[in-house]
């Protein structure tokens, strides 16, 4: 073939290729424990995608801790959503101006599509006979939580022992009694969710943990099934998952219809399934009522006792706040 006839070819080729639509590519980045979880979504999703539209997508994910993840997309990692286990850490980002203001009005149930709750794992046999709230602060038990000024984990253990007191018709005087004698019988704080689980099951440290439900079908897996026993206490506080759509990527990257699409997917059935196979709380009756687990309990908000989350950091966990107060009293 003539070398002109071979130059022209090839730039057709090349033309051709440059005309083709790029794979569009989406990152979630997300919070530790929800790597085995968005792995199912991604599957699901990356399916459905391409029969709905023809298309084919790309969805990377990015695990750390929450907070230490939303500090990452704010300094410019490029998310295209957010999938946090705290509200807190999207608010972060919404004042840094990188997702929207209205971020909870822009998807159903506050933008998350869904829950979990504060319980108990015992040892197996529940050799202590931990059945609820009251059981944690009797002489000679020992519980292990997360620290609530660095974990997520433990901000939520801390509201829901607080908040439990209030639910059955307690003072905040009674709600604060009741938590600063539950810590004086914590022998030492974890580092976060992770590290109260290690401290538990590794270390052998302390009688019960306080743990988010969610996390109990990744303790199974990864420590063997039959070591522990879940208690699910009478009364206890809603966990939301919120996510967000990263304004700032998005508009950048041209991925915001994609973006959309990820998101309003895991409200559908089939995601709301795998929702409930990783542990998490489906917003779907029809599908939580599949799954006997889910015991009911008596369910509150952050918003019934403390205002928001936002209002609960300030009170209680910035430095100075009613946590180091009481914990510096033990």
């Amino acid at each position: 073939m003539h070398t002109p006839l071979k130059l022209a070819l090839g730039a057709i080729a090349l033309a051709a290729a440059t005309l083709a639509p790029a794979q569009t590519a989406l990152l979630n980045v997300s919070y530790d424990v929800s790597r085995e979880y968005f792995k199912d979504i991604n599957a699901a999703f990356i399916a459905q995608y391409k029969q709905t539209t023809g298309k084919d997508i790309k969805v990377s994910q990015s695990h750390a801790g929450s907070s230490a993840q939303a500090r990452a997309v704010a300094d410019g990692l490029d998310a295209d959503v957010v999938t946090m286990n705290t509200a807190t850490d999207i608010d972060f980002l919404a004042d840094k101006g990188v997702v929207a203001k209205d971020w909870r009005g822009k998807f159903p149930d506050n933008a998350a599509p869904t829950t979990s709750t504060m319980l108990f794992l015992v040892r197996n046999g529940n050799p202590k006979g931990i059945r609820d709230w009251v059981d944690l602060i009797q002489p000679g038990v020992q519980v292990v939580a997360a620290n609530p000024k660095t974990s997520g984990n433990g901000r939520m253990a801390y509201l829901a022992a607080w908040g439990q007191v209030r639910a059955k018709g307690g003072s905040d005087a009674q709600a604060l009694d009741f938590v600063a004698r539950l810590y004086k019988n914590v022998p030492a704080l974890a580092r976060g969710g992770r590290d109260a689980t290690g401290m538990f099951l590794q270390r052998h440290v302390g009688d019960v943990l306080i743990i988010c439900e969610s996390e109990v079908v990744s303790v199974e897996q990864e420590f063997g099934a039959g070591k522990v026993m879940a208690i699910r206490p009478s009364v206890s506080i809603v966990a939301e998952n919120p996510v967000a759509v990263v304004e700032r990527t998005v508009a950048k990257k041209g991925s915001a219809a994609e973006a959309k699409a990820y998101l309003d997917f895991l409200y559908t059935p089939e995601a709301q399934d795998i929702a409930a196979r990783h542990g998490l709380r489906p917003r779907d009756e029809a599908i939580l009522k599949k799954y006997p687990q889910f015991k009911p309990i008596k369910l509150f908000t952050a918003q019934q006792y403390f205002g928001s989350l936002a209002e609960a950091q300030k009170v209680h966990f910035n430095d100075g706040g009613q946590f180091d107060k009481l914990y510096a009293a033990r």
